[in-house]
């Protein structure tokens, strides 16, 4: 991507541009479940805990709410350790993507319901697994959630795997 791609944030900061949103749905996916969420004073330690790093609650408040840009490569660097991810995902679209998509899956794999029909769907057929893949999306449908995955994931997800 050339610099000319790269979408403009607040003031015309290209490279900052989604850092705030990135930074949230990274914590978001660490703890999905918004009600045992910490807070920033709890997150900001156990950042410190895990990595050694600092940073505090108010300025983890405000790189998540994009009330600041400025992050250093040092907290940029503490960030990406606590969280799992390479730094570039908070400035490159195409990493961002793939480790949303990701984080996604291990979201879901979080849930045990979830995990066990994706095991007890290991071994079918590629015709059973296209009709698994119909109900699931006409389920989803009719409880207004939104698609999962580009039609090209999902035409590559119903091809049997090697």
């Amino acid at each position: 991507m050339n610099e000319s791609e790269l979408p403009r944030g607040e003031g015309g900061r290209r490279l900052v541009a989604k850092f705030d949103q990135r930074l949230s749905e990274l914590i978001a996916a660490h703890y999905p479940d918004e009600r045992h969420r910490p807070g920033y004073a709890k997150l900001a330690a156990q950042i410190r805990e895990t990595t050694g790093g600092t940073i505090s609650a108010t300025y983890l408040w405000e790189l998540a709410t994009g009330k600041k840009r400025n992050v250093t490569l040092e907290q940029l660097d503490v960030l990406a350790e606590f969280f799992g991810v390479p730094p570039e995902y908070f400035f490159d679209d195409a990493a961002a993507e793939r480790i949303t998509s990701e984080l996604r899956l291990a979201t879901a794999l979080r849930d045990g319901r979830v995990r066990n029909i994706a095991l007890r769907a290991d071994g079918l057929s590629p015709e059973a697994l296209d009709a698994l893949l119909t109900m699931v999306n006409e389920a989803r449908r009719m409880q207004h959630l939104p698609d999962v995955g580009s039609p090209a994931e999902q035409e590559a997800d119903s091809r049997p795997h090697p």
